[in-house]
């Protein structure tokens, strides 16, 4: 594996950095345009903004979450609760992370093949979607991108410090968003730099070490104050994620692109089977990208983050029982510099030029034709939802159910943040309070347990009054149970 960089390297070539700054633009400004009116929050979104937001009870915060998104976002939510603000906020932030994370490559690769990767990445819908969301996985794909090429240039040029304290700065922070992926990210990077003659020394190997300690140790810190000790929560994670072991999710995978954000379990028709045609186009193309850069006897550039998104790709691919499409965008992103190398690579050999390049924008823009069609679907699932927990929590608000007050049961976490109550369930996976705490609660403020479908109310619960709810996602006859303690109309 050569050191030098693939393609000639160079980075800009007397080109400048125009057209990554043109992709990334373009990247914020579809967001601005198609995701921040009307948008509300996620179910997952409300956990980690709960935790920063004033005036709001912190939901119950599982064991294998981490706070690095938390911390992204508290500076907009100490200014204010406005999801269109956070959404604007993310939005500029997204767009210039996706800058920065190609821009490092810069000396590595040519800049018109890193703008078509960034283009390539930037317009699939699951990139466009989680932009402007608070949830942490598109920002460890950007993390690894500019990780995986401080790493190279580090390995490149011995005097490159910068190189070196971005490595430890991007690992520091894929391990803050998502401690399991900064593992899967270190494990090839390491091999590399232990198997590469020219890149064996020992201060690579302490930039990523550093990173990763320091990006873990909160999470770790956590484990011992909040949940029993290090190996207690890595299993307890591993229990909420269906206990981590030998599980296939590719056709899951597969499935939940046609705009399934969470597909657990995955057994719903695969009704648009066009929407993945991308996804079976992405084996060949990463390949031929890695044998043009062999040919080119530089394949450093193009084969070490093909290999790290592989690696990221595994625990999802292998060893998780279901799927969502946000997992594997730190694979996607890298994976997008191998694709970009194909494409250009075939552009090139294809005779004539022009017809090669007629028939890759033909392609081209069929893609983002689809890309586009699921994430339309998936906005406006979204505004919809906003709506609907919207109506909720103003019912329960005139049924009496007013600050301080607690909410349990069915999306109990979204009701509660709109209706501004603290969120506590009984059981499950966010067990947060028993039975007996809960009935007791009741006595003293206005309590609802949130239920659907022919699901009967626990025993203390069967005297609350009971309040029919507008409909929700995810099931039929919405109905609260509500205490005493609420009175309506006050």
């Amino acid at each position: 594996m050569s050191g030098r960089p693939a393609d000639g390297g160079g980075g800009a070539g007397g080109r400048g950095s125009w057209p990554l700054v043109a992709v990334a633009a373009a990247y914020t400004l579809v967001q601005l345009a198609l995701l921040v009116a009307g948008a509300g929050l996620g179910w997952d979104e409300t956990v980690y903004v709960s935790q920063v937001s004033p005036g709001a009870d912190a939901a119950f915060f599982s064991a294998p979450r981490a706070r690095g998104i938390t911390y992204l976002v508290a500076p907009l939510t100490a200014l204010t609760p406005s999801v269109e603000a956070l959404r604007v906020y993310l939005a500029l932030l997204s767009g210039a992370g996706l800058f920065a994370a190609f821009a490092v490559w810069r000396r590595l690769l040519p800049v018109p093949l890193l703008a078509l990767a960034a283009g390539l990445f930037a317009g699939l819908w699951i990139t466009v979607l989680y932009g402007p969301q608070a949830m942490p996985n598109l920002w460890v794909a950007l993390g690894c991108l500019f990780a995986v090429g401080c790493f190279l240039r580090a390995a490149r040029d011995r005097a490159d410090r910068a190189a070196l304290a971005g490595l430890c700065a991007g690992v520091a922070f894929v391990a803050l968003m998502r401690p399991t992926d900064a593992f899967w990210l270190a494990l090839p990077l390491a091999a590399c730099a232990l198997l590469v003659g020219a890149w064996r020394r020992p201060l690579l190997l302490a930039g990523l070490a550093a990173g990763a300690a320091l990006g873990c140790a909160p999470w770790v810190v956590e484990a011992y104050l909040s949940y029993g000790g290090l190996a207690a929560r890595l299993h307890r994670a591993s229990e909420i994620q269906g206990r981590l072991g030998w599980h296939l999710a590719f056709y899951d995978q597969v499935r939940a692109l046609d705009g399934r954000l969470l597909c657990r379990p995955c057994d719903m028709a695969w009704r648009r089977p066009a929407t993945a045609v991308w996804w079976f186009a992405l084996p060949p193309l990463v390949a031929g990208g890695v044998v043009a850069a062999v040919r080119s006897r530089r394949p450093a550039a193009v084969l070490v983050p093909t290999l790290a998104g592989l690696s990221l790709a595994v625990p999802y691919l292998l060893l998780i029982g279901y799927a969502a499409p946000r997992f594997l965008l730190p694979a996607y992103a890298l994976l997008a510099l191998p694709v970009a190398r194909c494409l250009r690579w075939a552009g090139r050999a294809v005779r004539p030029r022009a017809v090669a390049a007629a028939g890759l924008c033909a392609l081209l823009g069929a893609h983002l034709a689809v890309q586009y069609t699921v994430l339309d679907g998936a906005a406006a699932r979204g505004r919809a939802n906003r709506v609907a927990f919207g109506r909720a929590a103003a019912e329960l608000a005139r049924q009496g159910v007013r600050p301080p007050c607690v909410v349990s049961g069915e999306e109990a976490v979204r009701i509660a943040f709109r209706a501004r109550c603290a969120s506590r369930q009984t059981g499950g996976h966010d067990g947060s309070i028993t039975p007996a705490e809960l009935a007791a609660a009741a006595r003293e403020r206005p309590v609802a347990l949130v239920l659907t479908g022919t699901r009967r109310p626990p025993a203390y619960a069967r005297a609350w009054r009971v309040v029919p709810l507008p409909e929700l996602p995810g099931g039929r006859d919405w109905r609260a149970y509500v205490s005493p303690s609420a009175a309506p109309g006050t």
